[in-house]
């Protein structure tokens, strides 16, 4: 079986560099489909997908949420554990600034802006992951491990 070939992405270079094993994965793109329809593509579990989500703080300062796939982030309670009155999602414009990626197609990995990296606790401790690679309808499959490895994320506990 031939090896399909992807153009490299800021991200793909990023995993590259850092010596993490992954493996991409593509399919056809789903607009608004999220990580249900990239999940249904790769017959994976949602659960497994996470989703980088760009959001910005009451003082502007941006920042990278990873959520697994089939959850959604309280914004009430991730300011709380930031510590701050509030936080809320950029729009698709906003995380295009930030990211260099379009929303879709956002990978927490090659970003445009340096930004702080928050992580759902239990995405460590799944086996594998499936991860925006920096363009719509491509993942990395990867060990979570590496992942932390990389972003050096701060867990919390945000899922709902």
């Amino acid at each position: 079986m031939a090896k399909e070939k992807f153009a490299k992405t800021q991200a793909i270079r990023v995993l590259e560099e850092q010596g993490v094993s992954f493996f991409l994965h593509s399919y056809r793109y789903v607009d608004r489909g999220g990580t249900e329809a990239a999940a249904k593509a790769l017959h994976v579990d949602e659960h497994l997908v996470v989703k980088t989500l760009i959001m910005e703080t009451d003082q502007g300062e941006p920042l990278i949420l990873l959520m697994h796939g089939d959850r959604k982030a309280s914004t009430k309670a991730l300011a709380r554990q930031l510590g701050i009155k509030k936080v809320r999602p950029c729009d698709p414009a906003t995380a295009h600034r930030h990211t260099g990626y379009l929303v879709g197609g956002i990978s927490p990995f090659g970003t445009r802006k340096k930004m702080k990296v928050l992580m759902e606790a239990t995405i460590g401790g799944l086996p594998r992951i499936y991860i925006n690679a920096g363009r719509r309808g491509l993942m990395a499959e990867m060990n979570p491990e590496d992942l932390v490895k990389i972003l050096d994320p701060l867990p919390v506990h945000v899922a709902v």
